[in-house]
Order: C-alpha cells, then sequence, then structure tokens
C-alpha cells in the first residue's frame, strides 16, 4: 500500500492523487515519516496550486499529518516552498481551507529553523491585515470566512514567531500592538483567543521601551489589560499583570499613576491571593511598585501596619469601595507577603 501511495503521489491522475493523500492522512506516524524521505512532499505542495478543493484539502490534511511530531518534516515542508502556497490560500474564499491552512502554518511556525523563513515571506503583514479587517467590521466576509480557531491560530503563529528576537521588530512594527489591544477589547476575557493574544502582547512588550511606549499612547490600553487581568482566565490573568508590571517597572514615576487611575487594586490583590503562581509574585512585585512611597525597594524594612495604610490608601485613591472582603484579601496578602 505504501508503495503504491507514493506511485500515485507522484504519477497518478487527479482521482489517484487524491485518493493517495488521503490514504497517507490514515497511516500511522511511523509510516508516514518513512514516506516523506521519498519526496513526497514536493507532488503534495503541487496539489495546493491545483485550483482544485478536494485535492487541496487532500494534501493540506496529509502535510498536517507529516509535520505533526517531527521537526525533520516540518523544515523540509517549509524548503519545497510551501509559504508563499499558503499565504495564498489564506486569502482564498473558503472557510475550511483557510482554517487548515492556517493551522498548517502554526505548526511549521513552531520549528525553529522556520522562523525567520515564515517571517521573511510577508506572513507576519499578511496575518496582521486578516486580524485587523476581521476586528474592524463584523459583518466584513471575511469575517465570516476566518473562524475563531484561525483567529487563534493566527495569533498563535505570530506567537512562535516572536520568540524569535530577530523577528520580534517585525512583529511590533507591523502595527499588531493596536489590533491586539482591539480583540482583546471585544472578545470574551476568558477565551482562549483573550489568552493568546494578551501572551502575545506581552511578549511585544518586554522587548523594548518602544513597544511600551506605544502600547501606553493608545487610549484606553491600560483599561482594557487591567480588565483582563480582573476577568480573564488564570493565564490570561498571569499574562496581564506581567504586562503591567513590565510596564511599571520600565519608568514607575511615568507609568504608576496611570496604572493606579484604572483601579487596579482591588483585582490585584485578588490576584496576589488566588493567581497562578507566577501571577501572585508578579502581583506582590506590583503592588510595591504602586505604593506611594520614595523608597520602594525597601520593602522589608516596613511594618505591617504602613503596607496596610499605604494598599488602602491607593484603594481610597483610586474611588474603591472598601469592603470586609478586601480587607480580607488584604489581611491575608500581607500575611502571605511579610517576609
Amino acid at each position: 500500500m505504501e508503495d503504491l501511495v507514493v506511485e500515485n503521489l507522484f504519477n497518478g491522475n487527479r482521482e489517484l492523487q487524491i485518493q493517495a493523500a488521503t490514504q497517507l492522512s490514515k497511516l500511522g506516524n511511523k509510516q508516514r515519516h518513512k514516506l516523506a524521505e521519498t519526496g513526497i512532499i514536493s507532488p503534495l505542495i503541487s496539489m495546493l496550486q491545483s485550483q482544485d478543493f478536494e485535492a487541496i484539502e487532500a494534501s493540506l490534511l496529509a502535510l498536517l499529518g507529516l509535520a505533526f511530531g517531527s521537526e525533520r518534516n516540518k523544515i523540509r515542508i517549509v524548503k519545497s516552498g510551501i509559504i508563499p502556497v499558503l499565504l495564498e490560500l489564506l486569502q482564498c474564499q473558503n472557510e475550511e481551507l483557510i482554517e487548515l491552512s492556517m493551522a498548517a502554518m502554526l505548526i511549521l511556525s513552531s520549528c525553529k529553523a522556520n522562523k525567520l523563513i515564515i517571517a521573511s515571506s510577508g506572513t507576519i503583514q499578511l496575518l496582521v491585515q486578516i486580524l485587523n479587517l476581521v476586528n474592524s467590521d463584523p459583518n466584513n466576509v471575511i469575517n465570516t470566512l476566518f473562524t475563531n480557531q484561525a483567529k487563534i491560530d493566527a495569533i498563535a503563529t505570530l506567537q512562535n514567531l516572536s520568540t524569535c528576537h530577530q523577528i520580534i521588530p517585525l512583529i511590533s512594527s507591523s502595527g499588531i500592538i493596536y489590533t491586539l489591544l482591539q480583540l482583546i477589547h471585544t472578545s470574551e476575557k476568558s477565551s482562549d483567543l483573550t489568552e493568546k493574544a494578551m501572551s502575545l502582547l506581552g511578549n511585544i512588550v518586554s522587548w523594548s521601551e518602544n513597544s511600551i511606549s506605544e502600547t501606553t499612547e493608545i487610549p484606553g490600553a491600560i483599561r482594557i489589560i487591567v480588565e483582563a487581568m480582573e476577568e480573564g482566565s488564570p493565564q490570561c490573568k498571569e499574562h496581564a499583570v506581567g504586562i503591567l508590571l513590565h510596564i511599571c517597572q520600565s519608568c514607575r514615576d511615568k507609568y504608576r499613576g496611570l496604572i493606579l487611575m484604572e483601579g487596579v487594586m482591588p483585582g490585584l490583590l485578588q490576584l496576589s491571593v488566588d493567581g497562578t503562581w507566577g501571577a501572585k509574585n508578579m502581583a506582590r512585585d506590583l503592588l510595591f511598585l504602586l505604593r506611594d512611597c520614595s523608597d520602594y525597594a525597601s520593602t522589608s524594612k516596613q511594618s505591617k501596619h504602613e503596607l496596610m495604610e499605604q494598599i488602602m490608601q491607593a484603594i481610597d485613591a483610586d474611588g474603591e469601595k472598601v469592603n470586609g472582603t478586601t480587607l480580607a484579601l488584604v489581611q491575608e496578602m500581607i500575611n502571605k507577603l511579610n517576609i
């Protein structure tokens, strides 16, 4: 059967090629990876350029199977010239092909050796353009074609690329920061989409002072991040508080007041008590930075009473109501933070 699959992919007619690609998808990992050694990636990519829905779908599924779990095959597929073909497919008028193409781009971008090739092929610009169109008008035709999963995969692809420091400047200068903030603002805060968007934003903001400045200059940006910290999934909350901490650490005098103005304290206190391990630590660090004292680094010298007073003053300054629950959270936080 394996020999027949290879033969039909190289020399078969349309029907035999589609049949072979479908059979390839159903083989086990070892069999698929063995067949990849025979050069079958080349005819599969040729099928993607056929303008034939069935052939393209069968080829994409077969290529996804070859790429899954094999860094070597991911490299082979990219070296065979698939990226420009996928970029074309992402602009087609078929929802299923767009989703499969986006899934393929996501898997291929997870391979370190592929990142620079993908980034230099115009992928970043196209994905940002698509996300902008999707977010700008709910009635836009591309919104009906680009499914929620495709949006998540697009952001995850950019996130994969952002782990390469050489690529972050390209991502940061693409206009993605505004796009991500708008997606976070308009999406359900506990959704996978918001979590992925917040994670990517965190990678970008941690890269340079320019990224921080661009983020904070967007109207409502800090408020959007604070809302995600309050309402997002546990991981989203961790990303959000990490972004706020990074912003405040970059220039406390400049950003402390802006963060406090958005009513961050109650959510920050809550996170310091019941957030993830990372969120708790970052919430603690941000609380210390937001305190109104000249030497905010000398925390060990301050008494519990002083810390309580300063935190409550910050809450009062925000105009937040201090109820019994908040007081209990403050007390529990101080008990945990005392050294």
